[in-house]
């Protein structure tokens, strides 16, 4: 039986595919929702793009909803102030996450948010524009001040929150592999401040630790 395609009926799916132990699991990781991410694809699909139905979904509030919005809405859509004021809503790691990777970096004021949000005194918000700027490092570099980046990256990604420090260390590392150039400092960098040095990391996986990043990502001439 297919769910109502309305936001009440839609609702209803997602509480019903809502499993306490997922919800218990994500909520360690700062996320708000007990709902399978194949699950809300699969929805995605069947709904396919009504942007209507994506902001209606997403004026709920509710993670899950906000998941759904993501994948249905029409990216270019959005005007530059509608994006800044999603991300300043969008305080889930996952729900930020979607929002930048699947939304923002498919729209037309992506790089004048990547600007505004990097400088944000808020560092979620700044994380966002470091995510951006991972972005321009491995496709769009030209224009972009390496050493500049790398200055910035060296003065405050030991001490920022966590969620800034990753994303600065993610463009450290983009730095490193998809530059040549400026790969050693970017190792001198990571080797210095040893962020995310000791972090857990799973077997069969790349550590985030950049020195180990890098090196890695260069030896298998893959892109981070």
């Amino acid at each position: 039986m297919v769910a109502e395609t309305t936001v009440t009926g839609l609702m209803a799916e997602l509480a019903a595919l809502d499993d306490p132990k997922a919800r218990a699991v994500n909520e360690r990781h700062g996320d708000d929702h007990g709902v399978n991410l194949g699950a809300l694809r699969a929805i995605a699909k069947r709904l396919k793009t009504q942007p209507e139905l994506a902001r209606e979904l997403w004026a709920t509030g509710d993670g899950a909803a906000r998941l759904l919005a993501l994948l249905i809405c029409r990216p270019r859509a959005f005007e530059r102030n509608e994006l800044d004021t999603m991300l300043r809503e969008s305080r889930t790691p996952k729900v930020q996450d979607w929002l930048v990777n699947y939304v923002v970096k498919k729209s037309p004021h992506a790089e004048a948010l990547r600007v505004t949000w990097t400088a944000d005194p808020d560092p979620v918000v700044a994380s966002a524009g470091w995510a951006l700027t991972v972005e321009r490092v491995a496709k769009k570099p030209d224009g972009l001040d390496l050493d500049g980046l790398l200055d910035v990256i060296d003065a405050q990604m030991k001490d920022a929150p966590d969620r800034l420090q990753w994303a600065m260390n993610h463009c450290l590392a983009q730095i490193g592999i998809s530059h040549p150039s400026q790969r050693a400092r970017a190792l001198e960098i990571g080797e210095r401040l040893e962020v995310l040095k000791d972090y857990p990391t799973p077997p069969n996986c790349t550590s985030p630790y950049a020195p180990i990043w890098i090196t890695e990502m260069v030896r298998r001439g893959q892109p981070a």
